[in-house]
């Protein structure tokens, strides 16, 4: 396997957009009671980062039937780098209390389309 760095550069060379941005699944490590005991301050700090032009995306991932939530959530991060997107991640409020655990990883966004149909005077946005 290549280096990251290494295939990065590849694929800008090749005309690939080659996007760094962070990817962070989140899991409960605790009961419930703590997870709606911390949702307020977590949604703010999400809030915060997205004013910040951190946060990309984020929500709840479903089990794998598709039918059931899974307590399970994943957060797209912009960031200078792992470590500062490390920082972001450590200092959300289900993180940092230890209701919530953690995977973070390197995400080279390389192809795709983003379409968003917004309608002004009738205030509304659809992605």
């Amino acid at each position: 396997m290549p280096a990251w760095e290494e295939y990065k550069q590849a694929a800008q060379t090749r005309g690939s957009l080659a996007l760094e941005l962070y990817m962070v699944v989140s899991t409960p490590a605790k009961g419930p009671e703590h997870l709606q005991q911390h949702l307020p301050a977590h949604l703010d700090y999400q809030a915060e980062q997205e004013q910040q032009g951190n946060l990309v995306m984020a929500g709840p991932l479903s089990d794998s039937t598709g039918e059931l939530m899974q307590g399970t959530g994943l957060i797209i991060y912009r960031a200078a780098s792992l470590e500062a997107a490390i920082a972001i991640t450590e200092a959300d409020p289900m993180h940092s209390t230890g209701t919530r655990t953690f995977e973070i990883k390197r995400w080279l966004v390389n192809e795709g389309s983003f379409q968003i149909d917004l309608k002004l005077s009738a205030q509304k946005i659809r992605l």
